[in-house]
């Protein structure tokens, strides 16, 4: 990478919720390449041992030489860790299912919860001038969740449209506060999108009406629909973006890229 040094601190939002099938990855790498695609540099990193954000995004798994579990347990330098993807302005940190026994072995080590947010803030990382980090959080509110909580500056919640959704999320909420008290006071909450949202469904409305009863401006108004183009563009190793730009999905994802950047720009103009 040929960017020359300058100072820039991007910010770092943790996309996680324990449940799984909410469209956390859909989410990750959708708005990872809508942002790329108005001009922001983005650095998606890959903490779900599936890795799945790393196949969406075009990596091949015998490229994933060294992966997020190098930098969470190794000594790896970020230009071996960090890869590139078809768009110029997205890069991503691997993970492969190595990661999975990351959370036995960082009991051992004494700023178990300090690792993430240590590698993420070495002073090669300047060089990528990035705007903003992902963190595709796993399923679970384990020890690497807790690292990508402690790394980040806020935490963006998919919510699936269904029954029981907000019950879920009391427990999301908890682990954010117990990780604000403990190791990061300065984290807070990005926000809340509604995924898989049907407008014929009398479930969806409900569940979003319940959401905006309970969290108010934490939830985006951008919905991201219940949309085939973008189920079907992972199995292409394609954001939906890049596989249908004119589908519902790839429309929604772009609303919630202008949300998220026009959220970002009217707090630092605080």
């Amino acid at each position: 990478m040929s960017d020359p040094i300058r100072g820039k601190t991007p910010k770092i939002i943790a996309i996680a919720n324990q449940k799984g099938g909410v469209g956390k990855t859909t989410t990750t790498i959708n708005l990872a390449a809508a942002l790329a695609e108005q001009g922001a540099r983005i650095l998606v990193v890959d903490l779900d041992p599936q890795g799945n954000a790393s196949t969406g995004l075009g990596v091949d798994p015998e490229d994933r030489g060294f992966t997020t579990y190098d930098l969470l347990v190794g000594d790896v330098a970020l230009d071996e860790v960090v890869l590139p993807t078809e768009s110029p302005e997205l890069y991503i940190v691997p993970a492969t299912v190595d990661l999975s026994s990351a959370d036995i072995e960082l009991m051992a080590t004494e700023k178990r919860s300090f690792l993430l947010h240590d590698a993420l803030r070495q002073p090669d990382m300047d060089r990528y001038a990035l705007d903003y980090i992902l963190i595709d959080c796993p399923p679970s509110l384990n020890l690497l969740t807790v690292n990508a909580m402690v790394a980040a500056h806020s935490v963006l919640i998919p919510l699936q449209s269904e029954f029981f959704a907000l019950e879920g999320l009391s427990q999301l909420m908890l682990s954010v506060r117990e990780v604000r008290q403990s190791a990061n006071p300065s984290l807070r909450i990005e926000g809340v999108v509604l995924t898989m949202f049907d407008a014929r469904n009398n479930l969806s409305q409900q569940v979003e009406e319940d959401a905006r009863d309970n969290l108010g401006d934490l939830v985006f108004q951008t919905k991201i629909p219940r949309n085939v183009r973008v189920s079907e563009a992972p199995s292409f190793a394609q954001s939906v973006l890049q596989y249908d730009p004119q589908s519902k999905g790839a429309i929604a994802y772009r609303h919630l890229a202008q949300e998220l950047l026009q959220k970002n720009m009217t707090v630092a103009a605080q």
